[in-house]
Formats: C-alpha cells, structure tokens, sequence
C-alpha cells in the first residue's frame, strides 16, 4: 500500500522514490526506534495503560504452496515450532481489548516460541500493565503462565496438564474447574485477537 502512494508523495515534491527505498528505511534501526517511540505514545494519548489483553500468533506464508492454517491442522502444535525450510514467517501480538489495540508485537522466522519472546521484551519496554491476558492451548503451562506475574491469565489446560507448578498455575487451573462458566466467558474473548490477525490479512494480504 505504501509503494503504491509513493507517486503521490512524489507530486508535490518532484523527488522520484523507488519502493526499495521504504524499504530499506523500515530496516533501519533509526527509523525503527522512531516508530516504536511513536507506537508509545500513541498508547500514551489513548489512555492505554493496564489493560484486559488477549494474545495470539499466526503464521504468514513465505511460499505461496503453503497455507499457515493447513498446517496447523496437519501438524498441530509442531507446526507453531516447524521450521522446515523456512516456509513461515511467526507473529504474536498482544491487543488491548476495549481499544482493539496492539500494545506488542514480535515476529521470527524460527518458531512461535521466538515471536512470544520478542513481544514479551517489546510489552515490557511500552510502559502497558497487564491486568489480564487470554492465551491459546499452547502456552497452557506453568513457565507460561508464570511470565505474566501478577496478570490473571486464562488458558485452557491440555489434556494431559497436572497440579505440579507455581502456585498461580494451581489457582488457575482450579478456577478453570470449579467457575468454568465464568472462566470460559474471560478466555472467549481472545477471539478479538484472531479477528484482528483475519482483518490484518485481508488487508495486507
């Protein structure tokens, strides 16, 4: 979309920009550096500061013989850590839910894993307080849930999860038992995120 304004831009200018320009502009840590100061303080202006967040990641891929949801339901969870020959480029976002906001976000070319971690680092850095936060099958377990401190996490425990962990992973579990109704009402709210991820690339393709 951008490539095809830089006509536009070049009008009143006379300056003729090649999309390779913008380019190589995004991938410089300058100008990465600026847009994330801008990313904060647009969070800032908007009030968004603690938070009821959903988190999720996607798949984009990098070869057009591929399809992201495809192999997820072939290869399940393995597909979120499959590298293969680099046939997925990860995403995870972190989004406000009354705002409809990313707060984070953190892409990888080698697994899900390493797109979590890096918006974890990047939530850190946006001054934002989880109060809550609604996650996948995926991260149902104690280090997951342990990275959130003191935010209220909803998952949905795996077949074959157990008691043993923190004492917050004992806590959540037990209210996912005994206040499942109320439990499941929070975690559905995590569809915000996949509906996000679903305008995203019916936009940006």
């Amino acid at each position: 979309m951008m490539a095809s304004m830089l006509t536009l831009f070049s009008l009143p200018s006379g300056i003729d920009v090649s999309y390779k320009t913008v380019e190589r502009l995004y991938s410089d840590p300058e100008v990465e550096m600026a847009l994330f100061n801008l990313h904060v303080l647009i969070l800032k202006k908007k009030g968004v500061k603690d938070i009821d967040a959903s988190g999720d990641s996607t798949g984009y891929a990098l070869s057009i013989q591929r399809h992201y949801a495809t192999e997820v339901v072939k290869r399940k969870d393995k597909a979120k850590t499959w590298v293969g020959k680099r046939a997925f480029a990860y995403s995870f976002t972190v989004m406000n839910i009354a705002s409809k906001l990313y707060v984070a976000y953190g892409t990888s070319l080698r697994s899900e894993k390493a797109a979590f971690d890096t918006a974890m680092a990047m939530l850190k850095d946006s001054y934002v307080h989880l109060t809550s936060i609604r996650l996948d099958k995926y991260y149902s377990c104690p280090s997951y849930v342990d990275r959130f401190g003191c935010a209220k996490v909803f998952v949905i425990p795996r077949k074959n999860a157990t008691l043993r962990g923190s004492r917050k992973w004992k806590e959540t579990t037990r209210e996912f038992v005994q206040e499942t109704l109320q439990y499941l009402e929070q975690h559905y709210l995590r569809n915000n995120s996949e509906s996000g991820f679903s305008a995203d690339k019916r936009w940006f393709g």
